[in-house]
């Protein structure tokens, strides 16, 4: 495995030796145009290049801060194949581009990931100039835990695949974080309700615009709820982790059906010594290995 370790004034020194560009990973405005950062519109104005998932979209962004692109290129999901290596090639031979997306942070649920790898492989310098992102403003506004979280972002499309994506988050403790866009976000509830169970989630649209809203609730509230008021806008969907408790419930559901004498024998079968097993089944009951061996005497 080869380590790159590159720091700032290192990376400017090796760009004068070698008169190669940097790539800027720049983030956008996610609804509201004044969480634009100053650096942010420096950066678009003094980059040779703006690569972007719409430029359509992106050219509305430029005019709105006056903002005059050198090029302006597409690069998307569908193009990323063949634009990806071009825009590349531009930075190797020494011009500086910035990567926007339509909202938000690149690479996010997004195919700049694929452009920092490639930029990375060719050692070619990646600077984030952050900004507003969805995902974490729902989250600090959940009132869920935030010390750990897991970003999934889309679902899938397939209900295997989205089994597939979702049964493996039964079991985690963080927060779950959730991308959907409004003509699926009812059947997304289902998919979590039968998966998950019935949590707590907040739902939170148009962030930072000038109709945002959150809604906090049971998973099976929230579904009732967008039945009488159909979903509008994109969302972010908060889902809280499996408790403690639940966790506890999970890793014991195995043996509580045992007698103490079964639950020992498990564990002499996988081939611990009767001291060993004895210990293993006082450590999963919560008990003293004294009162294990006392129950063994009266059984």
């Amino acid at each position: 495995m080869t380590i790159q370790c590159q720091s700032s004034f290192q990376q400017k020194e090796a760009d004068v030796q070698q008169k190669t560009g940097t790539l800027f990973l720049v983030a956008t405005p996610i609804g509201n145009l004044e969480d634009m950062t100053f650096r942010a519109v420096r950066t678009l104005k003094e980059c040779d290049i703006i690569a972007a998932e719409d430029t359509r979209q992106t050219r509305k962004l430029l005019s709105h801060f006056d903002i005059s692109p050198g090029q302006l290129f597409s690069y998307h999901e569908h193009n990323k194949a063949a634009s990806g290596p071009e825009l590349i090639r531009y930075i190797i031979e020494g011009k500086n581009l910035a990567l926007v997306s339509d909202a938000g942070l690149p690479a996010i649920s997004d195919p700049g990931a694929d452009l920092v790898a490639l930029a990375v492989s060719e050692g070619i310098p990646v600077v984030p100039v952050p900004g507003a992102n969805a995902a974490l403003s729902a989250l600090i506004a959940s009132g869920l835990p935030t010390n750990t979280f897991t970003f999934v972002g889309f679902l899938p499309r397939e209900r295997k695949s989205i089994q597939a994506v979702l049964a493996p988050l039964r079991a985690a403790q963080g927060t779950l974080l959730f991308y959907e866009s409004p003509h699926r976000v009812a059947k997304t509830l289902v998919h979590l309700r039968e998966t998950l169970g019935n949590r707590r989630i907040v739902m939170a649209r148009e962030l930072t615009k000038r109709y945002e809203e959150f809604l906090r609730g049971t998973i099976d509230e929230c579904a009732e709820w967008l039945e009488e008021h159909p979903p509008l806008g994109e969302y972010v969907i908060v889902v809280e982790g499996e408790s403690l408790e639940e966790a506890y419930e999970a890793d014991s559901a195995w043996w509580r059906a045992l007698s103490i004498e079964g639950h020992v024998a498990h564990y002499e079968a996988a081939g611990s010594t009767r001291k060993d097993a004895m210990k293993k089944a006082a450590s999963d009951r919560g008990v003293a290995k004294r009162d294990i061996y006392n129950a063994l005497l009266e059984e």
